[in-house]
C-alpha cells in the first residue's frame, strides 16, 4: 500500500504541473489580448508605475491560483474523509463538531490573514508606482527638487510599509503554526475522555486518532491553500480589469472592404462631429464639418487646449465620436472596423504619447507592416531615413538599421525621435497621413528637408501644428 504513494505522487506533480502550465498560458493570451483593447483614456488614466503591478499581478495570480485551488479542494476532500473517520472512532459526534468549530476558527484566521495582506499589497503597488514615477523623472528631481525632500516621502512610505508588513507576517503565524498544531493538541485531548472510559475499545481509539492526523493533514493543506489563494483573489483585482477587456467586442468590419483600396475621390468626411471627455462637462470638439480629397495637404493651426490633437485622433481611428458621422473613402467605422480604419489613417501622434521600443532602429520603423519585413521593406526605411536627414545618424550606428535604440530610445535626441516617428507613419502606407506637432522640436533647415520628404511621400496630408 506505501509503494502506491509514488506514482501517485508522481501523477499528481505531473497533472499540477502541466495545469498549471495550460492554464497559464491561456491566461496570458488573454491579458495581452485585453491590454491590447484597452482605449488610450483608460492607458491614461493610469501611470507607468501602475500598470507595472498589473503585470507583476498576472504573475501572481498565474502561481498561486491553479496551486492554491488544488490544495483548496483537496483540503476539503481531506476534511470531509477526517470528519466521517473522526465520527466512526472513539471519540463520535462530540470529536466531529469540535473539528468543525476549529475549521470555523481556521476559516476566521484565513479571513484576517486576507485582509492584512490586501493592505500589504495595496501599500507595495503603490510603492512600485512612485518608485515608477520616480525613475521616470530622475532628471527633474535632481534639477528641481531639494536634496533634503529626495528621500523623505520614500521613508514615509517605507515605515508604512514595514508595519503593514508585520501585521500580515503576525496574522500568517497565527494561521499557519496555530490552526494545524493546534488541532493536533486539541484532538488528541478530545480523546481523552473516551481513553479512561472502560468502554472504548483499542479499535475505536486507533480510528480516533487516525482520524485526528487525516483533519491535522486536512488543515496543513488548507492553510497553505487558503494562504495561496488570498494572494490570488487580491492580485485578481488588479489583473481583472485586463482579463475583461479581451470580451470587449471589437469592430472588424466587412474584411473585403477593409482590404479594398478605395478609388473614392474624398479620402476622409466628417460631418457634424462632436466628443466629450468623460471627466469633463463640456464637449471638446462640437459641429466639425470637413471634406479631404485625394492629394490635398493641409496645415491645422490652434492654440493649445483648442482640440487639434483631439479631433487628429478621431480622424486616426484613435477615438470614437460622441457624435455625427465619420467617413473613410466613403466608408464608415462600422463597415471598415477599426483594424481597417488605422490601416488606411497612417498618424504620428504627439512626442509624448509615441514611443521608441527597446528594438531594433529597423522594428520601431517597420513595425506598422507585416512582420518580418522584406529586403525591400528596409531598403525603403533606408531610403526614407536618409530623406528625413537621418543619415549621419545611420551612420554614426555600429550596426546601422539593425542597432538596437534603447528603451524610450534614449540614445537619440529628440529631433532624430521626431523624425523616426514621421518615418514610421510614412512606412505605413496609409491612404492619408496625419502629422500632430511632428515638427515642433527640428531646426529649420532640418524642417525643410523633412517637410520635402513628407510631401514627397504622402497621397493626403494633415500636418497639425501650432501658430
Amino acid at each position: 500500500i506505501l509503494l502506491t504513494i509514488v506514482p501517485f505522487r508522481l501523477l499528481t506533480t505531473w497533472s499540477q504541473g502541466s495545469l498549471s502550465i495550460g492554464g497559464g498560458g491561456l491566461l496570458r493570451q488573454r491579458l495581452l489580448v485585453g491590454a491590447m483593447k484597452l482605449n488610450p483614456e483608460e492607458m491614461r488614466r493610469e501611470g507607468a508605475g501602475q500598470l507595472l503591478g498589473r503585470v507583476i499581478e498576472s504573475e501572481v495570480v498565474e502561481l498561486l491560483a491553479l496551486s492554491g485551488g488544488l490544495a483548496a479542494g483537496l483540503a476539503c476532500f481531506e476534511s470531509l474523509v477526517a470528519a466521517v473517520v473522526l465520527g466512526l472512532g472513539a471519540g463520535g459526534a462530540g470529536h466531529v463538531l469540535l473539528f468543525i468549530a476549529w475549521i470555523a476558527l481556521a476559516v476566521t484566521l484565513a479571513w484576517r490573514y486576507s485582509v492584512a495582506r490586501a493592505a500589504w499589497t495595496q501599500s507595495r503597488l503603490s510603492m512600485t508606482h512612485k518608485l515608477v514615477e520616480n525613475m521616470t523623472g530622475h532628471r527633474t528631481r535632481l534639477t528641481q527638487e531639494s536634496p533634503a525632500q529626495w528621500h523623505r516621502a520614500e521613508d514615509s512610505a517605507l515605515d508604512e510599509y514595514l508595519r503593514l508588513s508585520a501585521r500580515m507576517d503576525h496574522a500568517n503565524l497565527l494561521l499557519t503554526a496555530l490552526v494545524p498544531r493546534g488541532w493536533l493538541l486539541l484532538g488528541i485531548a478530545g480523546l481523552g475522555p473516551a481513553f479512561l472510559a472502560a468502554h472504548s475499545s483499542p479499535t475505536a481509539l486507533a480510528v480516533g486518532l487516525g482520524g485526528v492526523i487525516l483533519a491535522w493533514q486536512s488543515l496543513r493543506r488548507f492553510v497553505a491553500g487558503a494562504g495561496q489563494l488570498a494572494g490570488a483573489g487580491i492580485s485578481w483585482k488588479q489583473v481583472a480589469p485586463l482579463f475583461h477587456a479581451a470580451a470587449r467586442v471589437e469592430e472588424s468590419g466587412a474584411s473585403a472592404m477593409a482590404n479594398v483600396v478605395s478609388e473614392h475621390a474624398t479620402v476622409l468626411e466628417a460631418q457634424d462631429v462632436g466628443f466629450r471627455y468623460q471627466d469633463r462637462g463640456e464637449p471638446v470638439l462640437r459641429g466639425v464639418d470637413l471634406q479631404i480629397k485625394q492629394g490635398d495637404w493641409l496645415l491645422l493651426e490652434g492654440s493649445s487646449g483648442g482640440g487639434k490633437s483631439t479631433l487628429a485622433s478621431l480622424l486616426a481611428g484613435l477615438r470614437v465620436p460622441g457624435s455625427g458621422l465619420l467617413l473613410a473613402g466613403g466608408l464608415d467605422r462600422q463597415t471598415l472596423g477599426s483594424r481597417g480604419w488605422q490601416r488606411r489613417m497612417a498618424c504620428a501622434p504627439q512626442y509624448h504619447e509615441n514611443h521608441v521600443f527597446s528594438a531594433t532602429f529597423h522594428f520601431n520603423l517597420l513595425m506598422g507592416r507585416h512582420w518580418p519585413p522584406t529586403q525591400a521593406d528596409i531598403v525603403e526605411a533606408q531610403e526614407i531615413c536618409c530623406e528625413l536627414g537621418l543619415g549621419p545618424l545611420l551612420e554614426r550606428m555600429p550596426a546601422g538599421m539593425d542597432q538596437m535604440v534603447g528603451e524610450s530610445g534614449w540614445q537619440l535626441s529628440q529631433g532624430e525621435r521626431s523624425r523616426m516617428y514621421i518615418a514610421r507613419a510614412l512606412l505605413q502606407g496609409g491612404e492619408m497621413v496625419i502629422l500632430d506637432e511632428s515638427f515642433a522640436a527640428l531646426d529649420p533647415e532640418t524642417l525643410r528637408q523633412a517637410l520635402e520628404c513628407v510631401l514627397r511621400r504622402s497621397r493626403t496630408l494633415l500636418v497639425v501644428a501650432h501658430p
